[in-house]
């Protein structure tokens, strides 16, 4: 396969905004392992080359255990995850794969127990952002490297 096109090359103004956008979630005070566990599950679940390769080596450099990685898609039956990256992970699955009736109310409700409004809010928007990040990447056909 070969790259499609290179977005940032092509509409750079709109790039830098995506760019802006996961600069302000870092901002937000969102734990950075949840983040890229999310990250990485999100792009597993949209079968993102790119974004994995990308995401699992900057887990890796936050300390990120092999095990945890490779477990990551069968995280409810692993006794290796905290209560908020589970309930980070739920809302990752139902963000990412939006059902006819949306985000169950049991995922969200954890969510705001485990992260309050405030965090919820900014782990949609990080979840909003992979998941485009994901389409970019498999619409354009971007190559890990």
């Amino acid at each position: 396969m070969q790259q499609r096109m290179n977005m940032q090359q092509e509409l750079p103004d709109l790039y830098g905004k995506m760019l802006e956008l996961e600069t302000a979630i870092a901002q937000t005070g969102l734990d950075k392992t949840i983040a890229e566990l999310v990250k990485i599950r999100a792009s597993q679940l949209n079968g993102c080359a790119f974004c994995l390769n990308m995401h699992t080596q900057d887990a890796r450099r936050l300390g990120e255990t092999e095990q945890r990685i490779h477990i990551l898609p069968a995280w409810r039956e692993a006794p290796f995850f905290s209560g908020e990256e589970r309930a980070a992970l739920a809302l990752t699955e139902a963000v990412t794969r939006l059902e006819a009736h949306g985000v169950p109310d049991e995922i969200y409700e954890e969510s705001i127990i485990r992260f309050g409004k405030s965090g919820t809010a900014a782990l949609i928007m990080a979840l909003v952002a992979i998941n485009g990040w994901n389409r970019i990447a498999i619409a354009t056909r971007l190559m890990p490297v």
